[in-house]
């Protein structure tokens, strides 16, 4: 089941990141870019444990993947409110 979940997530971030890439083209928005960077990493996130032999998930090291999609989030949004001044 725990296979099946981290399947599930992964496919469902990576639909995600493509449905923002797409933004990206339509509309050269840099927030869609940001966007789609980070649910690619969150993607992966998800997908390491099941692609790799990982003995435990709370090493630090695999939370720094999904921090890095969420800092990338955070900014694109920053970004995205700075250019508006």
């Amino acid at each position: 089941m725990n296979h099946f979940m981290s399947g599930l997530l992964t496919a469902m971030s990576a639909t995600i990141s493509l449905f923002f890439l797409k933004f990206f083209r339509e509309s050269r928005d840099r927030l869609f870019a940001f966007f789609a960077a980070g649910f690619a990493l969150l993607g992966l996130y998800w997908a390491t444990p099941t692609l790799f032999t990982v003995h435990s998930e709370t090493q630090h090291y695999w939370f720094l993947i999904r921090l890095g999609g969420f800092l990338l989030i955070i900014a694109g949004v920053i970004d995205k409110n700075r250019a508006r001044r």
